[in-house]
């Protein structure tokens, strides 16, 4: 009998806390990304997005209804890898330039987390030198093989490789 009403209390101790969660968010609502349009402009310097080749970002930051857009994936690292970035991240975009034309990239976003990326390529974005997004492992390496660079994942992306010098200090035509 003991043993019965000991076993009870176990098992009703174990399903309290599951049961005071019931009926609460389990947090913020995912997040899409938001399409950009001839009057989007970057959050770091006021740039049009629309008037620049090469891919485009954007960030949603917890208590902020609208992303901070990043006329350059490259400005989109060098915020978030900020060391005083201290801000909580809701979503990261870039667009998939497996898909996207590079002149004038317009939608397919995809979460900038799971993307593969081509770091040191000739290709150009609206800040110069820029860091190629892509969805898929086989474009990113199809692009590093046409026009230079390494691949590599989000994750792998450091702060020193997200500089906005524009290229200019390695620039020997100034």
């Amino acid at each position: 009998m003991m043993t019965s009403i000991r076993r009870t209390l176990i098992l009703a101790a174990l399903a309290a806390p599951l049961l005071a969660g019931c009926g609460q968010s389990a947090g913020p609502a995912a997040v899409a990304p938001q399409e950009i349009n001839r009057g989007t402009s970057c959050s770091l310097d006021g740039m049009l997005l629309a008037d620049y080749p090469g891919p485009k970002a954007q960030i949603f930051y917890a208590g902020q209804a609208e992303p901070d857009y990043f006329c350059d994936t490259l400005e989109l690292f060098h915020v978030y890898l900020a060391p005083e970035q201290v801000r909580e991240v809701r979503g990261i975009f870039v667009q998939d330039m497996g898909k996207a034309d590079w002149n004038e990239p317009h939608g397919h976003w995809i979460d900038a987390k799971t993307a593969y990326y081509v770091h040191g390529s000739k290709r150009e974005g609206s800040m110069g030198p820029t860091i190629a997004s892509f969805a898929l492992e086989q474009d990113a390496v199809k692009f590093a093989a046409e026009y230079g660079g390494k691949v590599y994942r989000f994750a792998d992306i450091r702060p020193d490789m997200a500089v906005l010098n524009g290229g200019v200090l390695h620039d020997s035509h100034m």
